[in-house]
């Protein structure tokens, strides 16, 4: 399953294309999060988006005026992302230590050690 975890939200000065109200325009970055059975990992994908608090809509980058796209890219390269990781849940270890067991003992009997 993927979500998204809020890396950061910006408050802009800009007006917003819709309402025009100088106050309200939202940035947010986000980064996605994985969570299965099996692990747990936070990639480097991260996302953004603008939404106005006053009218309530989501600005898609289409609507956006030159001003607001200079301040989204001044953001984008101030954020700093959380770093990759991936993390093996108890399941997993439980799976590979397993596996791990059976081609220990079928070598042993492979090679005579253990006879039955």
């Amino acid at each position: 399953m993927s979500k998204f975890i809020t890396l950061s939200t910006v408050s802009l000065n800009n007006n917003c294309p819709e309402c025009f109200s100088k106050e309200g325009l939202e940035l947010t970055f986000k980064q996605e999060f994985k969570e299965n059975k099996f692990f747990r990992s936070i990639t480097d994908k991260t996302t953004h988006f603008l939404r106005c608090t006053v009218c309530e809509t989501d600005l898609f980058p289409v609507r956006w005026t030159e001003a607001i796209e200079r301040v989204v890219d001044y953001h984008q390269k101030t954020i700093t992302p959380k770093p990759k990781s991936l993390k093996l849940k108890r399941l997993a270890w439980v799976i590979i230590l397993s596996i791990d067991a059976l081609i220990i003992l079928g070598v042993l009997i492979g090679f005579g050690v253990i006879k039955f």
